[in-house]
């Protein structure tokens, strides 16, 4: 049986305290009920009691809980709420993801060209197609279509993999976090290139010792800046954005010898940029005579225009020459005097490729390189190495044959 009391707040609002039994040595379930302002006592009571029944019979029906059993329930459904936030919070959308998680989780050991090439995949490849759907969404075959459509716009073979290693990293890392069930990366093969499509081979990838001769005699018609460029850059087998970054004070003029200590980057976000060299180690190389001249006529020509600490500059300014400058030279260079596939970078691989196969040892080459590991030496200059094999091969065989004869 429901029983009321008249009770009374702290401010003076008066109210029904409605109680319900639950029996011997347990708390009795209760409720409130404010008597409204204007009502005569009478009216008050038996509303009351109307309220008290209804009471009543929620709780004989179970509809009412305790105290601990209220708070319970809000502990549930506290915790139901965060397992929904937390499902919720899974159910990210391919941008979302590869803008919250991935990329600044990548971003961290990135170099700025790096994390510049990340996003022109992401923006201009990734997000137009399948930024939109939910990662749960994203299916094997849609992401086989997105590759095969790049392939399709004549892409390199290069390129079609670089979009599928960032695609399997998102997915993977998000495979990996518990934001997917399953990788859809795992049913899509790796691109094989197109049928029309040839792959440079290591070897074809530098200028024989005949070719280089030739491009040596070719540039010796050209601006003196291009002269000391191109054959500084065949004879110590910088990286492009090192020669760029080469200062007059990083040259031994007595021991021939120059010390590669920056690299100038350009991307369209930050513009020109200074960094240490690739491995973030200087290194020291020895020039040939003739290089050496080549940058004291250099010198000489560029104090005419203006005077600056930059071996290589922008035409009479002081400035640095920009990093993408050699790129659009040597092509025109290359369409000029029909070198097929000319760049800078051909240069550092023919400087590694001829020492090799002329007997120099893969460390020192490593070293001149700047490379991190010998490893990477070996795995880009394998072909190198193994003609230098062969020629050592023939160097006993040649001796045996002359002792016998």
């Amino acid at each position: 049986m429901a029983s009321t009391k008249l009770m009374e707040t702290k401010d003076g609002k008066r109210f029904f305290q409605i109680c319900v039994s639950r029996g011997y040595g347990k708390a009795p379930y209760k409720t409130r009920w404010y008597w409204p302002e204007g009502w005569s006592k009478r009216t008050a009571e038996r509303e009351a009691a109307k309220q008290a029944a209804a009471f009543e019979l929620a709780c004989k029906n179970g509809e009412v809980l305790n105290r601990a059993e209220k708070k319970k329930q809000e502990e549930r459904e506290r915790e139901e709420e965060a397992r929904r936030l937390a499902e919720a919070a899974k159910l990210k959308t391919v941008r979302q993801y590869a803008d919250g998680v991935y990329m600044p989780t990548k971003e961290v050991n990135f170099s700025e060209n790096t994390r510049a090439s990340y996003r022109m995949f992401l923006d201009k490849h990734i997000f137009p197609v399948l930024g939109d759907f939910l990662l749960v969404d994203v299916t094997p075959a849609m992401i086989t279509k997105l590759l095969v459509d790049f392939q399709k716009t004549g892409k390199s073979h290069a390129s079609t993999i670089k979009l599928y290693n960032i695609l399997n990293g998102i997915f993977q890392m998000a495979f990996l976090d518990d934001s997917i069930p399953i990788n859809p990366m795992l049913k899509v093969k790796r691109p094989a290139p197109r049928k029309d499509e040839h792959i440079q081979e290591e070897g074809e990838k530098a200028l024989t010792v005949q070719e280089l001769a030739r491009v040596l005699s070719c540039v010796a018609q050209e601006p003196l800046k291009w002269q000391a460029y191109i054959n500084l850059a065949a004879d110590s087998g910088a990286r492009r954005g090192e020669l760029c970054g080469l200062q007059w004070s990083d040259i031994d003029w007595k021991s021939n010898t120059v010390t590669i200590r920056r690299n100038l980057q350009y991307t369209p976000s930050a513009g020109v940029f200074e960094k240490s060299p690739k491995n973030g180690k200087s290194r020291t190389v020895d020039i040939g005579p003739e290089t050496v001249a080549l940058l004291k006529k250099l010198r000489e020509e560029q104090a005419h225009s203006c005077i600056s600490k930059w071996c290589f500059t922008q035409d009479g300014i002081a400035e640095p020459m920009h990093p993408q400058s050699p790129t659009r030279y040597f092509k025109k260079f290359g369409e000029k005097y029909g070198i097929e596939d000319f760049h800078p970078h051909k240069l550092r691989h023919t400087s590694a490729s001829i020492g090799i196969t002329n007997g120099a040892d893969v460390v020192s080459v490593s070293e001149r390189l700047g490379h991190s590991d010998t490893a990477v030496t070996l795995r880009m200059y394998a072909h190198a190495n193994e003609e230098s094999i062969r020629r050592a091969g023939q160097t006993v065989r040649d001796a045996l044959k002359a002792q016998n004869g």
